[in-house]
């Protein structure tokens, strides 16, 4: 009854935000979101929501295609004048949301403050570069400190992102609230927890490709209820449906669904050293994480929640990753392993552990099994329920213990692991920290032979993996995409991300 009215109440929030836009000839696109954005500034956001939202909104230098291959988008061109000097030119004609010029002197402002802002979580990603020199209006010059095979992958992603040196210096720390890029539609409203509406910009750059004139993106993180809002039409565009969902939309004529491996991972993320919810056995002893491991077994997991569609893994690389280690693999289910495990850190069962997880309807399933199982190997799992974004926070400032979160993923190896696991990364909620691993993923990062960097990482892994443990990575998703079948123009791209050029509703 819950899930109904729930269901209910959804379709008519989205009908009202609609309103007459929503009508076909409008090309007015609703997409229904899993989660609540955190703030939409690039430098800042941590979502992968958020990403789907900066689709639309703002442009990057370079992207991604199908075949995940780099391509440009406001560059036309790169060139590598040394292996630490790259240069980039800019598209020619190009304009912000507020009229103003994007040119080389507004990538140069961009880029320094992804990399200098207080708080930027893309300055582990961008920490490599050194200087950015302006050139001419269409040129500039990246210098990095050392080689970096991951740098040009970084900015395909938020680190890419260009943003009025207008609009951010004359908002500050409140850029987030109404952000001014150089995407294909600009910013109208957001109201938490309900909608984000965009509009067309009809000076982008490349308007010929964009045919809708406003998309609204609803957060809806129950899977029943982005379900019933596809089926009655009052959304076009379902991100991340579930696998049981599959069934029924391939059976509804009116629907289209595409499943794609995705470049990222799902795990539970381990507090080693955030402040005081890190001093306990599970935080300062890997043997005690080693029993945790040893109580799952992912593939059984993976098959309850997820219908076995997911991949069960211990590594933040999927199979297809050509740096993907395949020695290795899951270790079996060990409950007196992990029992005798305890015994030898000196644990006394049942020891009580929060799990953060958060409140979608799968991820609580999925706290449930992991609660279940690990009681069998003397843990006493507590779940705690939050929203996404408000879970990400809540890492940040330490407070957790044991957080079940995933990761859209990127195309270069670095992208999936360094801001993770490097002392001080933006993405490091747990504080791990391990001076070896610092030094091969910065080796890594500096190693342009592809077979030499492979052997780097597998170093780290084995680390990471087998012997510190400060996360447990647990399975690679399929990205579930559903649409109307009146959306043409969709192409799916193992990053998740709904690009908004060529989409069109008939």
């Amino acid at each position: 009854m819950r899930t109904t009215i729930a269901a209910a109440l959804a379709l008519s929030a989205a009908l009202l935000s609609g309103t007459a836009e929503a009508q076909p000839q409008q090309q007015h696109l609703r997409i229904a979101l899993r989660e609540d954005p955190d703030i939409l500034d690039p430098t800042l956001s941590r979502t992968y929501v958020g990403r789907i939202v900066y689709a639309a909104l703002c442009d990057k230098l370079f992207d991604i295609d199908e075949r995940l291959q780099i391509v440009p988008q406001l560059a036309t061109a790169h060139r590598w004048e040394d292996p630490r000097t790259l240069v980039i030119t800019l598209r020619e004609g190009v304009r912000f949301h507020d009229g103003e010029a994007m040119d080389a002197e507004a990538v140069r402002y961009s880029l320094m403050r992804h990399l200098t802002m207080q708080g930027s979580f893309r300055r582990s990603e961008i920490n490599d570069m050194e200087a950015v020199e302006v050139v001419d209006p269409r040129t500039v010059r990246i210098r990095l400190r050392q080689p970096s095979a991951a740098f040009l992958s970084q900015l395909t992603d938020r680190a890419g992102m260009v943003v009025s040196p207008k609009a951010a210096e004359a908002a500050g720390r409140n850029f987030g609230t109404r952000p001014v890029c150089a995407g294909p539609f600009r910013f109208v409203e957001r109201v938490a927890q309900e909608r984000i509406v965009v509009e067309r910009f009809p000076e982008y750059w490349d308007a010929g490709r964009i045919h809708l004139n406003r998309i609204t993106y609803l957060p809806i993180p129950d899977n029943t209820v982005r379900l019933a809002n596809l089926q009655s039409g009052a959304v076009e565009f379902g991100e991340r449906m579930e696998p049981d969902d599959l069934r029924a939309i391939q059976r509804d004529r009116r629907l289209r669904a595409v499943a794609v491996d995705e470049l990222g991972w799902q795990s539970l993320q381990i507090n080693v050293g955030n402040g005081p919810r890190a001093d306990t056995p599970l935080g300062r002893d890997p043997r005690v994480r080693h029993a945790l491991e040893l109580a799952l077994d992912r593939q059984a997991i993976v098959q309850v929640v997820y219908e076995g569609m997911y991949t069960p893994t211990v590594q933040p690389l999927p199979p297809a990753n050509p740096y993907h280690v395949a020695t290795l693999r899951p270790e079996p289910r060990d409950v007196a392993r992990a029992r005798a495990l305890l015994r030898e850190a000196g644990v006394a069962a049942p020891l009580p552990v929060e799990l953060l997880v958060p409140n979608n309807p799968d991820l609580r399933q999925v706290g449930e099994v992991i609660q279940a199982m690990a009681g069998e190997a003397g843990f006493d799992i507590r779940l705690r329920a939050i929203e996404f974004a408000s879970g990400l926070q809540a890492a940040q400032r330490g407070e957790f213990e044991l957080w079940l979160v995933g990761w859209s993923g990127r195309v270069d190896p670095d992208g999936n692991i360094y801001s993770f696991f490097v002392t001080g990364g933006g993405n490091n909620d747990g504080r791990y920290s391990n001076p070896e691993v610092d030094r091969l993923l910065n080796a890594a990062r500096a190693e342009l032979d592809q077979e030499r960097r492979k052997a780097l990482y597998e170093q780290i892994l084995q680390i990471l993996v087998r012997q510190d443990r400060p996360r447990i990575f647990l399975w690679h998703r399929k990205n579930i995409m559903a649409h109307s079948a009146r959306l043409t123009g969709y192409r799916p791209v193992p990053d998740g991300l709904i690009r908004v050029q060529d989409l069109r509703l008939n």
